[in-house]
């Protein structure tokens, strides 16, 4: 019953979680600039006791108790650029300037503050319960998960060489479903790779009066982007999933003037590797075919960001966590998630090491409630029971792999 004991003592820091939540939700900032986030992450987690480091803009806390297994438990910690329309008491009003100095707006919209603060939960009850427990416990808060940017950050500022190696990682994440109060888990492949990538049709400006004398970018990307779509429809096994999404095409300021140059945002997605290099190969194809076929009189410029993994839960740790789950939240509180089309970086981490991994989601609206997708202004999760449901899992699926007999 060591678990449970834990888990009944979560009420004694309850008020402060929620406060806690509250306050990161109302002070959010941007991916690789959670300075503030970060300093508070750091104070908590020192004053619990734990040694803590600071890696490519991260935080890691090392809580080492005696022989055991170590296991890694992983938080996101950055927001979005959104501006907020919950109507909350404690809803953001924090703006920042982008690279011209214009406002841009940042919101906790996808519910990395309710991950914190249940980090934070389940770092307090392993360092208040050690006598529960033995082995190494590694909170780590990951900056940057929202543009890719973070779990590489870390591992290029040496985390392998800085923290103990663990023997496996967790990590979880507030969603839509299922109701709040269970958590939804999906052994193997759970969450899509995936990669954005920017195209630049170099064409030739010239009078709207006289389109002889251009080469017409948003022509050539009109056709690009028709043609784009024929790549899921015809280069991939219908039985294979995969996404070609243009999410913007930008050209031209006036009526009367053809633009010397378009660009074309696109974001890919995929739960095969092997697919996601297809994509993006097919991509580059036609884009430098379409821009030939146009008379272009170079090729186009293209280039890759924001690029996630695949997220594969290990089949052994799912059954375990799962099992584990079922006895202490109840089965009812257990649901099976299918594949999701959404992407995340964590597994960035685990791979680096070479250890297995689990993702889990956890939901974050009452049957009450309207709900709201991750990344809308609205997005908007109960605190109660949603961050007592994240914190229990959490504490749930780390105690699975320190011993506590």
């Amino acid at each position: 019953m060591t678990i449970q004991s834990i888990l009944q003592s979560l009420h004694t820091i309850q008020e402060w979680q929620e406060n806690t939540y509250r306050h990161l939700h109302a002070n959010p900032e941007l991916s690789m600039q959670e300075v503030h986030t970060s300093a508070f992450i750091k104070d908590t987690l020192l004053a619990y006791g734990y040694d803590v480091h600071t890696i490519g803009g991260g935080i890691v806390g090392i809580l080492k108790n005696g022989e055991g297994a170590s296991v890694l438990f992983r938080a996101d910690i950055d927001a979005l650029p959104v501006k907020e329309d919950t109507g909350l008491t404690y809803a953001s009003h924090i703006t920042t300037k982008d690279a011209h100095g214009n406002p841009v707006p940042v919101m906790h919209a996808c519910g990395h503050d309710m991950h914190i603060a249940a980090a934070l939960g389940a770092a307090w009850a392993l360092a208040t319960h050690q006598k529960e427990w033995s082995g190494t416990y590694i909170a780590l808060f990951q900056p940057g998960e929202e543009t890719a940017s973070g779990a590489k950050a870390m591992l290029e500022d040496g985390l392998l060489e800085k923290i103990p190696k663990p023997d496996l990682a967790l990590s979880q994440h507030v969603l839509t479903t299922p109701e709040a109060g269970k958590v939804g888990v999906k052994a193997g492949a759970f969450l899509s790779s995936a990669a954005s990538l920017k195209i630049i049709i170099h064409g030739k400006g010239a009078h709207g009066s006289m389109p002889h004398l251009s080469i017409d970018p948003i022509i050539i990307g009109a056709s690009l982007i028709t043609k784009l779509q024929t790549i899921v429809a015809r280069e991939i096994n219908p039985f294979d999933f995969a996404v070609v999404t243009v999410g913007s095409f930008q050209a031209g300021i006036s009526a009367n003037t053809i633009a010397d140059s378009a660009t074309l945002l696109l974001n890919i997605r995929a739960y095969d590797e092997t697919i996601k290099a297809k994509l993006i190969a097919s991509i580059k194809r036609i884009a430098i075919g379409e821009c030939q076929a146009g008379g272009c009189l170079q090729e186009p410029t293209i280039s890759i960001s924001d690029n996630f993994p695949l997220t594969d839960n290990d089949e052994m740790l799912a059954h375990q966590v799962i099992t584990a789950f079922e006895n202490y939240l109840g089965k009812e509180n257990v649901v099976s998630y299918p594949a999701m089309s959404a992407s995340e970086d964590f597994s960035y981490i685990p791979r680096a090491f070479n250890i297995p991994y689990l993702y889990w989601g956890f939901g974050g609206f009452t049957k009450d409630q309207p709900i709201y997708a991750n990344h809308n202004p609205r997005f908007a999760p109960a605190i109660y029971p949603t961050l007592l449901t994240g914190t229990k899992a959490a504490i749930i699926a780390i105690m699975t792999y320190l011993k506590h007999e």
